[in-house]
């Protein structure tokens, strides 16, 4: 019976533990934090999972709850393989690896049908991407299933998988170092209650997650101001798992200087809260203004669906003035607002008038902020319908910066206004592998005995991604290399 390693106890490194066992591997997972805090970034994401389907029939297989009530007053569409690789190619500025790309959009649906089988459960996602107008849903932007419990529902679920299947986790084991010589990786150096020792392996999977958590890496990398980020998900994923692999001789590939970055609420902690969870972000941006400490707008929060800007508009915020920004709205859109805007912890003024408004916005310019919403307002294009489900052209004209959708003019009071600044998800660069989710190493041949899944698998982002497409790459590769690493010659 093999013996496979998986280093890391998030999503792609439990889709990996369970696809090995499947094959009669004995399978050892090694996660670094302690059992209440595992689990890596899928313990801190809201859950939702891009994938393909060909209409409601496909869905229905992963979702065979859904009711004829659901279907009557509901619009899935579909979303077609095409339609997915043309957005990672379209947000990656075609960059995205294309047998990396074509690899996770074609098994997307089997990946997550499979992940059912082993007590995943799956559900639309209402309210954060489907308006009812008309009195039906409309799904819109690709994104359509989450998982039930979101990030920590989905930890629970693998988890007790890999229980069920007799596979071992051990808490509180930082992986150090592979062992490895000539003839390719045999196992790993572990350090545990204070004790260094090797854990034997013929094969390991590493999907310990990138180097967001680590602040040194992050402004080597990233660039000057990265250091000022916060950090969305778990403080352990320091890029242990990256380093081991480049000192055993791995390829680096992907984009090192470009992270997934959004706006997260601007007195977050440094790092994950658990208890919070996702609740740090704010990503209905789309249905108003953001504005700097200047009281400009500096981005077209209106460009595409939130789906396609959000993980980008992170290092937009990060490059204003004080590393902040203030999203603004008025009573025609709040009702909207995604549940985070409601949250407890969260940094938010209201006022009944503009005036009042901009006396409140810590940092910004009043003066500003007010001509701002002043040019603003005279720039939409109020002919145009407002539809939040579609890519409306309700526009603005002559602006330094047009706003292309969804275009209302702050003039409704009460005003609403958040603070937020930049957090980092993850790091886009890693490292390099095949379709069987091999590592390769600096001769582009395969390092024998190593296999890498998830994030810190380098070449399929670039500058941006689409939303949802993290959990699915995890998965899709996850189950690939747990493969690839039991049946290894």
């Amino acid at each position: 019976m093999p013996k496979v390693v998986v280093v890391g106890a998030g999503n792609a490194a439990l889709c990996a533990a369970l696809a090995a066992r499947e094959e009669g591997a004995e399978v050892v997972v090694l996660e670094r934090a302690e059992r209440e805090l595992r689990g890596g970034n899928t313990a801190f994401t809201a859950g939702a999972m891009r994938v393909a389907y060909d209409g409601v029939d496909d869905l229905r297989t992963l979702m065979p709850e859904l009711t004829e009530r659901d279907l009557e007053i509901t619009d899935f569409g579909k979303y077609p393989t095409g339609a997915f690789l043309d957005d990672i190619a379209r947000v990656t500025e075609y960059r995205a690896d294309p047998d990396l790309a074509a690899l996770l959009v074609e098994r997307s649906l089997p990946a997550l049908r499979w992940m059912r089988g082993h007590g995943v459960r799956f559900l639309p996602i209402y309210g954060r991407q489907a308006f009812k107008v008309n009195g039906r849903f409309t799904f819109w932007g690709g994104l359509t299933v989450e998982v039930s419990g979101g990030g920590p529902g989905l930890v629970e679920a693998l988890s007790a998988a890999a229980d069920r299947q007799g596979i071992r986790t051990e808490y509180g084991a930082r992986a150090l170092e592979l062992v490895h010589d000539d003839r390719g990786v045999h196992g790993v150096r572990v350090r545990q209650n204070g004790h260094t020792r090797e854990e034997a392996a013929d094969a390991v999977v590493l999907a310990s997650g990138g180097f967001q958590a680590n602040t040194e890496m992050r402004t080597r990398y990233l660039g000057p101001g990265w250091d000022l980020a916060k950090v969305r998900g778990t403080r352990y994923n320091t890029g242990d798992g990256i380093r081991m692999a480049l000192d055993a001789g791995a390829s680096p590939a992907g984009h090192w200087s470009g992270c997934h970055a959004v706006g997260w609420d601007r007195n977050a902690p440094e790092f994950g809260d658990l208890k919070v969870g996702d609740g740090f972000q704010k990503h209905s941006y789309p249905w108003g203004i953001m504005v700097n400490a200047d009281g400009r707008r500096f981005v077209d929060e209106g460009a595409d669906f939130r789906n396609y800007t959000y993980a980008k508009y992170g290092r937009r915020i990060l490059e204003q003035p004080g590393q902040f920004a203030w999203q603004v709205f008025d009573q025609q859109v709040t009702p909207l607002l995604r549940d985070e805007y409601r949250i407890r912890e969260v940094t938010k003024v209201t006022a009944p008038t503009l005036e009042a408004l901009a006396g409140k916005l810590d940092g910004v310019d009043p003066d500003g902020f007010l001509r701002e919403v002043a040019a603003y307002n005279a720039a939409v294009d109020t002919d145009t319908p407002f539809n939040p489900n579609v890519k409306d052209g309700r526009a603005t004209t002559a602006l330094a910066v047009d706003k292309t959708n969804w275009a209302n003019r702050i003039e409704q009071g009460p005003f609403e206004a958040y603070a937020v600044t930049c957090g980092i998800t993850f790091t886009f660069g890693g490292l390099r592998i095949d379709t069987d989710a091999r590592v390769l190493d600096t001769d582009l041949r395969p390092i024998p005995g190593l296999f890498a899944a998830g994030e810190l698998v380098g070449g399929l982002f670039y500058f941006n991604y689409p939303g949802g497409t993290g959990l699915t790459n995890g998965a899709v590769f996850g189950r690939i290399a747990g493969h690839s690493a039991a049946t290894a010659p």
